[in-house]
C-alpha cells in the first residue's frame, strides 16, 4: 500500500516473507533506506523516501518476487448469456432427475406394501390348506409383477441403474424375499436370480436396455428371507409338524453356510453384514425350538385334532388308573 504523507516524503508498508525482504533491500537505494526489520515467517518495514516519484517506489514495489500484479477481467454480455443458458441445461436436468426418483419411490412403495402382502398370505400355511395357499400367494405375486413392478421396470428403462438404486433397491429386497419364499414353500428349493430376471424380461421395451437385479441385492432379499422362514418354522413346530420344520432348519444352515463363505470376499457392505448377524439369530432360534421339542418330546402334546404323534405324560397314568 502507497499512501502520500506532506510532499517529499512517501511511507510503503506491506508484508512479505525473509526472501522478499532481502530482495527489496537489493532494490532500494541504500541512501533512500529509512529502517529495514525481518523476521522467520513475516516482516513489516517501513521505507521512507525523500525526493522521490511516486512512479519509481511502485516500480520498485512491483519488482518484488512473489507480488504479481492482479488484473480484473471483463464479463461481456453474449459470454454471461452463453454461462446462464449452460446452467439453465443443468438445472433442467437435475429437476427431471429429482422427478424420476420421485416417481420411482413411490411405485418402489406399492411393490414393497404388495410383497408383503405376498409374504402375509404364505404365513397362513398349514398341513390341511397348503396348496390352496401357496396357489393364492403365486397369483398375488404375478399381479405384483405385471401391476406394480413394471411401474418400475418402466421408470428405470434405459437409465442408470446404479444412479437410482437406493431408490428401489428395498423394493426389489422385499420382492426378492416374496419370490424366493413362495417357491420354497411350494418345492422347497432356492428361486435363483437369473429366473427372477426372466420374468422381468417381459416387463421391459425390447428397444430400452431391461431391468436387471443385480447380485447385492438378490443376496439381501434371500438374507431377508431366513427370517420369514424362522417364523414359518416355530409355526411348524407349534402344530407339530416336526420334519416341515426341520427341513427348514437345513434349509436355512445351508444359506447362512454359503453366504459366510461368500460375504467376506465381498466388498465393505455393512448392511449385508448386519443381515448375516440377523440370520444367525434366526437359525438359533429354529435349532433352540428343535432341541427343546426333542429333549421334551414326553411333555409334548399335539393340538387336539391332529394327527401328531402322542407322547406320554408324567403323571397320567397315574391319575387314570
Amino acid at each position: 500500500m502507497v499512501s502520500f504523507y506532506g510532499k517529499s516524503i512517501i511511507r510503503c508498508e506491506f508484508n512479505c516473507f525473509k526472501g522478499d525482504v532481502l530482495r527489496a533491500e537489493q532494490l532500494l537505494a541504500p541512501k533512500a533506506r529509512h529502517r529495514l526489520t525481518d523476521g522467520h515467517k513475516a516482516s513489516r518495514f517501513t521505507i521512507a523516501y525523500k525526493s522521490m516519484s511516486r512512479r519509481s517506489v511502485e516500480s520498485s514495489v512491483l519488482q518484488i518476487p512473489g507480488k504479481k500484479r492482479r488484473t480484473l477481467m471483463t464479463v461481456t454480455a453474449s459470454s454471461d448469456s452463453a454461462m446462464k443458458e449452460e446452467f439453465a441445461k443443468h438445472a433442467e436436468c437435475l429437476n427431471a432427475l429429482n422427478d424420476k426418483r420421485e416417481r420411482i419411490v413411490k411405485a418402489s412403495r406399492d411393490v414393497t406394501l404388495n410383497s408383503k402382502k405376498v409374504i402375509f398370505q404364505i404365513h397362513r400355511i398349514s398341513k390341511e390348506n397348503k396348496e390352496q395357499v401357496v396357489e393364492k400367494a403365486e397369483n398375488d405375486l404375478a399381479a405384483v409383477t405385471d401391476q406394480y413392478m413394471s411401474k418400475l421396470v418402466k421408470e428405470l428403462d434405459g437409465t442408470d441403474f446404479w444412479k437410482l438404486r437406493r431408490s428401489y433397491s428395498p423394493a426389489v429386497q422385499e420382492y426378492v424375499e416374496a419370490a424366493t419364499f413362495c417357491r420354497f414353500c411350494k418345492t422347497g428349493t432356492l428361486l435363483n436370480l437369473d429366473e427372477i430376471n426372466t420374468n422381468l424380461l417381459s416387463l421391459s421395451q425390447p428397444s430400452a436396455e431391461p431391468l436387471q437385479i443385480n447380485i447385492l441385492d438378490y443376496l439381501l432379499g434371500i438374507a431377508d428371507l431366513t427370517g420369514e422362514l424362522m417364523r414359518l418354522a416355530i409355526g411348524r413346530v407349534s402344530e407339530g409338524e416336526l420334519e416341515y420344520a426341520e427341513k427348514i432348519c437345513r434349509f436355512v444352515r445351508d444359506i447362512y453356510r454359503e453366504l459366510s463363505l461368500l460375504v467376506p470376499k465381498m466388498d465393505d457392505n455393512a448392511e449385508m453384514k448386519k443381515k448375516m448377524e440377523v440370520m444367525f439369530q434366526s437359525m438359533v432360534k429354529i435349532e433352540n425350538a428343535l432341541f427343546s421339542v426333542h429333549v421334551r418330546g414326553s411333555e409334548y402334546v399335539p393340538l387336539l385334532g391332529s394327527d401328531g404323534q402322542n407322547f406320554p405324560i408324567p403323571g397320567i397314568d397315574d391319575l387314570e388308573s
